[in-house]
């Protein structure tokens, strides 16, 4: 590799420039952890367990907005191009909480600083990726008797314009990569954010629920 070759070009001489798909293949292992960890499509999940959930979940996605803010500051027009304005979360989390009748945890995790867009557009990939999954969380969340009286929204927070956002983000993703982002280093920061994210609402997981 010549020396000062960026990750965009590896990518293309490879014939793997697309850095979703990385993105996609490099972070599974971490995906499946969250998934399994939290486990929101469980038939029996009750208030309780859902309400411990959206408490960890606001915290972890107040630290991660953050240190997001910041980089917006620093980069606003990187954060402008990605829409960041209109991707917060952490105050539907604390909404569905109150929904809930449940308590606000002022309780965050600490998580590295987002020096550049690579860092930013890692840890967006996990924050709106949960868009996603969340649809499906959302749909199986309605159907649950224990939560027939409230309407939750921090799981589908886009409502139609879901696979819109979606789009815009990989748009986003690719071309910054494409102007020389270096892709590497947005995969490591979505893997960080995905173990970080498992590890901290690991308290919430199904197994703690289990009997000895």
């Amino acid at each position: 590799m010549a020396a000062g070759e960026t990750a965009a070009h590896r990518y293309h001489r490879s014939g793997d420039d697309d850095v979703l798909r990385s993105l996609r293949t490099g972070t599974a292992e971490e995906h499946q952890d969250l998934e399994d960890t939290l486990d929101l499509l469980d038939p029996e999940l009750d208030r309780d367990r859902l309400a411990l959930v959206l408490g960890l979940m606001h915290g972890f996605w107040t630290a991660a907005e953050a240190g997001l803010d910041e980089w917006a500051t620093s980069r606003p027009a990187d954060a402008g191009a990605v829409g960041w304005a209109r991707r917060r979360r952490a105050g539907l989390f604390a909404a569905d909480l109150r929904a809930l009748g449940a308590p606000v945890p002022a309780t965050a995790p600490v998580l590295p600083a987002v020096p550049g867009t690579d860092e930013a557009l890692g840890r967006l990939y996990v924050l709106e990726g949960s868009t996603l999954g969340g649809t499906f969380i959302d749909r199986h969340l309605s159907g649950l008797p224990a939560l027939a009286d409230v309407r939750l929204r921090a799981f589908s927070p886009y409502g139609p314009d879901t696979g819109a956002m979606w789009a815009s983000y990989r748009r986003v993703t690719r071309e910054h990569v494409a102007a020389g982002g270096d892709a590497e280093r947005v995969l490591a920061a979505a893997r960080g954010t995905f173990r970080a994210l498992a590890e901290w609402c690991r308290p919430a997981g199904r197994v703690q629920r289990v009997p000895a």
